[in-house]
């Protein structure tokens, strides 16, 4: 009799080991077909980000260049108009233009671009490209005296840095430089480095 209740909990056993067998085989081919999911998503996921983007930056395109339309036909309507006219009035013709000026660097704040103040401004090698030195000895140094082309930021990041001329007082300029040029004033155009 005893061998019938030694069978009974190894037939017992048994049966609980392939219960937990079975359930263990369930489990995995779950967690197997969420795997096999998860990867085709992934996979769909790379098509369609690249495709997103492109289409992002279509639009972002199309916006930026819809905002710039009506500037050009303000600047059509202000040359046929100054071509048409008798009597031109190039005070007016001014005044149109910087108005449209003005246009023009609204749309271009809408979109996050600002120009860099640089004219009296301490020079800045970050925000301002020295391409000359004067001298002004009534002004501080390092002052920025002219600016011949303006730079911009976009979203406060330098996009084009402004082109100055910075100035370096006399006193400090090279005997050298003096002597050549003859004047105390502008005492070499010479290109800073920056």
């Amino acid at each position: 009799m005893k061998k019938k209740n030694e069978e009974k909990p190894e037939k017992n056993e048994l049966e609980e080991i392939r219960r937990q067998l079975s359930e263990l085989q369930k489990e995995k081919d779950e967690v197997f077909e969420k795997l096999q999911r998860v990867s085709a998503d992934y996979a769909n996921y790379q098509k369609r980000v690249p495709r997103q983007i492109s289409d992002t930056i279509a639009y972002e395109k199309e916006t930026i260049i819809r905002t710039l339309l009506p500037v050009l036909d303000n600047f059509e309507h202000t040359l046929q108009n100054a071509h048409s006219a008798k009597d031109l009035d190039v005070g007016t013709f001014v005044k149109g233009v910087e108005i449209i000026y003005g246009q023009m660097l609204d749309i271009l704040k809408s979109h996050g671009v600002e120009q860099v103040k640089a004219l009296g401004e301490r020079f800045d090698p970050a925000r301002h490209e020295a391409i000359m030195q004067k001298a002004e000895p009534e002004k501080e140094e390092n002052i920025v005296l002219e600016e011949f082309q303006k730079g911009y930021t976009l979203n406060g990041r330098i996009i084009r840095p402004s082109k100055v001329i910075v100035n370096k007082p006399a006193s400090e300029q090279p005997n050298q430089q003096q002597e050549e040029t003859g004047t105390e004033e502008e005492t070499g155009e010479a290109e800073m480095e920056q």
